[in-house]
């Protein structure tokens, strides 16, 4: 059998495979590219559902759906595709439960949860010791990252346990863990956490709504639209669905890519799939140790999302945000909550089971998790809530060809010996997706950036002379043409405040409240008063 003949042939029909195809045909309409697809649809860990809702049927997101202003990349894709923005409401009250099922929920309205002043202390010394190791973090190399070693050799959780003071602030991190990634801060390398904050330009970027932030906006009509009008300008005729790839081999003239129809001789080729579900691809020549070391053992999050459609937006009325942050429960299955109402005014609510969370409830009946979710909104937004009109659910886990969400994540040890080879091109071979982007890694920007590189990379050996000379000098100094992520309004902020600005203010007041009832704790105050005074 004659094998078809390709420049390139990418490898994902998610955001980063069309977005590399997109710019190939951009800067050279003759190059003929073919983009291989193991779903039945395009949008990779996008895809936008319609479900019943207050007027009849409405369009939610049900993988990534939030995007910021400082994610340039997505941005400028969303503009290109003259599409439009609207942002996350949250306005009122929002909902603050950790500490177990017994404990006291609170609720709070400003950007910063309602914290003790002990507990407020502690996030502020936390928060500014993880900013400022940010700052360190070169993302390019991370060898050059000062104790690159001895940052990658601890946990996320191993860190916190040494530089918290307060178990609520250590579950709270659990959550924003679970939320942010979808494991437990037991199973990822600090380093990769310091990595991941830095690509977004600080932590708080990460877990606001707030300008600058993650979760700042949503696209109208969903995000999957994305990759549909990416395919559409690429052309439908140059995308394959149903088409998973199952081996790679390369020679000194061709990459020949199979699937379990069909084989394509190409030039090049850009696998963008999450890097556990390429390390399934067989490769011939073997690829380098170190890159199939590195990709065996990346494990990905677990998350699963649902929405839930009211008559009503209920929690508005009663001055509420939809917001809700719960620590680890066997009786509240969710980490967080958002309000979802769509553009057109259908009031929804949208939540996360992640985590050990998902581990645990994904095992249970799926009416069983709907009711602990519904009485779970109950209390903490009324009993108005158990007045729906629909309940959506998807568990990335069961996804083919997806198998988690949201990202991949790097257990201790991985990066300091073998980060560099998740972006080195193997041969003919290169690789995207958002896990190798060095802005915004794990978001959809993420994918934009690092699909965008790798065309980029492609079009070097290909076509060089659709290069620019800046980019040129971009991918031979490894690096990304866009500066780095400005930092949000609230990290700018913390950044410029000193220790003694931060520390004197709170302690003034916590000292007063908390010397008699908590005094096995000032040990450790006057601990951190020496070491920053």
């Amino acid at each position: 059998m004659t094998a078809d003949i390709w420049d390139v042939v990418v490898v994902g029909a998610g955001l980063s495979g069309l977005s590399a195809a997109h710019l190939l045909r951009k800067r050279d309409a003759k190059l003929r590219i073919l983009i291989l697809e193991g779903k039945d649809r395009v949008g990779g860990r996008t895809v936008s559902l319609e479900i019943p809702a207050a007027d009849g049927v409405d369009r939610w997101d049900f993988g990534g759906q939030w995007v910021g202003s400082t994610q340039t990349h997505i941005m400028e894709l969303i503009k290109d595709l003259d599409l439009e923005i609207y942002p996350q409401f949250n306005a009122g009250k929002k909902v603050l439960h950790v500490g177990g099922p017994t404990s006291k929920v609170r609720v709070y309205q400003t950007s910063i949860p309602a914290l003790s002043p002990l507990v407020l202390l502690d996030f502020t010394q936390l928060l500014w010791k993880v900013d400022r190791l940010c700052k360190t973090v070169c993302i390019q190399d991370l060898l050059r990252t000062p104790n690159a070693a001895e940052l990658d050799s601890m946990t996320l959780h191993s860190y916190v346990e040494q530089n918290a003071w307060t178990e609520e602030l250590k579950e709270q991190l659990g959550v924003c863990s679970r939320s942010v990634f979808g494991v437990e801060p037991s199973q990822m390398s600090f380093l990769f956490f310091l990595m991941y904050a830095a690509a977004a330009g600080g932590l708080m970027a990460l877990l606001e709504s707030t300008p600058g932030c993650a979760q700042e906006f949503k696209i109208k009509g969903g995000t999957q639209q994305l990759s549909e009008c990416l395919a559409q300008r690429v052309g439908w005729k140059n995308v394959r669905l149903g088409s998973a790839v199952t081996a790679i081999w390369q020679d000194a003239e061709w990459a020949r890519v199979t699937t379990t129809h069909d084989t394509f001789l190409c030039r090049a080729v850009i696998v963008t799939c999450p890097p556990h579900l390429a390390a399934k691809i067989q490769y011939q020549p073997a690829l380098p140790s170190m890159r199939e070391f590195l990709t065996q053992n990346m494990p990905v999050g677990h998350m699963m999302k649902f929405i839930v459609t009211y008559q009503t937006a209920f929690w508005k009325e009663k001055g509420f945000s939809g917001e809700i942050v719960a620590g680890s429960s066997t009786d509240c299955p969710f980490c967080v909550t958002f309000d979802a109402t769509s553009p057109r005014g259908n009031p929804a609510l949208v939540g996360f089971i992640s985590g050990q969370q998902a581990t645990l409830w994904s095992t249970k009946e799926a009416g069983e998790r709907r009711n602990a979710v519904l009485s779970s909104l109950e209390r903490y937004l009324g009993p108005e809530a158990a007045s729906f009109i629909h309940y959506e659910e998807k568990d990335w886990a069961q996804e083919e060809y997806s198998g988690g969400c949201p990202v991949n994540v790097m257990a201790p040890g991985l990066l300091t010996y073998y980060q560099p080879s998740l972006r080195k091109p193997c041969g003919r071979i290169h690789w995207a997706g958002t896990e190798t982007a060095m802005q915004w890694c794990g978001y959809m920007s993420g994918a934009v950036q690092s699909g965008q590189r790798a065309a980029l990379e492609v079009l070097a050996e290909v076509c060089h002379v659709a290069l620019t000379a800046e980019e040129q000098e971009a991918l031979v100094q490894g690096q990304a043409v866009k500066g780095p992520p400005q930092q949000t309004p609230l990290s700018r902020l913390l950044n410029g405040l000193t220790r003694k600005s931060v520390a004197i203010p709170v302690l003034t007041i916590s000292a007063a409240l908390l010397l008699a009832q908590h005094q096995h704790l000032m040990t450790k105050i006057k601990t951190y008063m020496t070491n920053a005074f």
